[in-house]
């Protein structure tokens, strides 16, 4: 009878026999901590992981909340027209401030007037020269620039992405996304302006800060559209008018 290797004689225990307790004995340990870990839950659930699932879920939830805010303002104006009806000094503070909720942007507006939408170009292939990436994209002084030249042409309502414009709004972009009245906006990004159209579209031609723009449009293929409409309705400002800024500690 041939003699069995040294390895695989009978008593011993090889390598591998003795690792497998040991890979057990671990596996069995991971398995506990991620039990206890999770309490039930998926480590990996989408939820928790997908950006863009907790964006949404984010705006859902700033929509609800911006209903309600809508629904507490009517509430405060209904209350307030009907103490108006039996108190002077309401009535008069009322009156008072009538005058200027047009010029201040907080009565929706309609008439003719310009339309202007700006888009990202969208290449075949993604560019790999950092300057090239940079301008093939809309960026906040694009978007300034649009809507100064606005104002400079004789605009009486502007509104960005269906916003009504006030004094106080400021045109925020972070990476390729717009961020307006507390709410984001992805390209392609609309300007509608109320006013004189042949002097609006003038002033957006002597716009130093779109004539870049309208080169790499020509060059790259961003998007620079600019329709005259018969009808732009501008809702009113609806969000806080109250301005918030800081003050020296003691």
């Amino acid at each position: 009878m041939r003699a069995l290797p040294a390895r695989f004689r009978p008593g011993q225990l090889g390598p591998w026999q003795l690792l497998v307790p040991v890979v057990a004995l671990l596996t069995g340990l991971l398995v506990a901590t991620t039990a206890h870990t999770a309490r039930g839950t998926d480590l990996r659930s989408a939820g928790r992981s997908n950006v863009a699932d907790l964006i949404r879920q984010a705006e859902a939830r700033a929509a609800v909340e911006d209903n309600q805010v809508r629904q507490l303002q009517h509430d405060v104006a209904t209350a307030t027209n009907r103490i108006a009806q039996s108190d002077r000094t309401i009535a008069g503070i009322g009156a008072d401030a009538a005058p200027l909720r047009v010029p201040a942007g907080l009565v929706a507006m309609a008439g003719p007037g310009l339309k202007l939408t700006l888009d990202d170009a969208h290449p075949v292939q993604p560019p790999t020269d950092p300057n090239t990436a940079n301008a093939i994209v809309v960026h906040q002084s694009d978007m300034q620039a649009a809507v100064n030249a606005f104002w400079a042409g004789g605009a009486e309502a502007i509104m960005v992405m269906g916003q009504r414009l006030v004094q106080t709004s400021a045109v925020r972009c972070v990476g390729n996304t717009l961020l307006l009245n507390g709410r984001v906006f992805s390209p392609p990004f609309s300007i509608a302006a109320i006013g004189p159209a042949d002097a609006m579209r003038a002033a957006l031609n002597r716009s130093v800060g779109l004539q870049q723009y309208r080169k790499d449009a020509a060059t790259y293929g961003l998007g620079y559209d600019l329709t005259s409409e018969d009808q732009i309705s501008v809702p009113g400002y609806e969000a806080p008018i109250g301005l918030s800024y800081a003050t020296a500690g003691p």
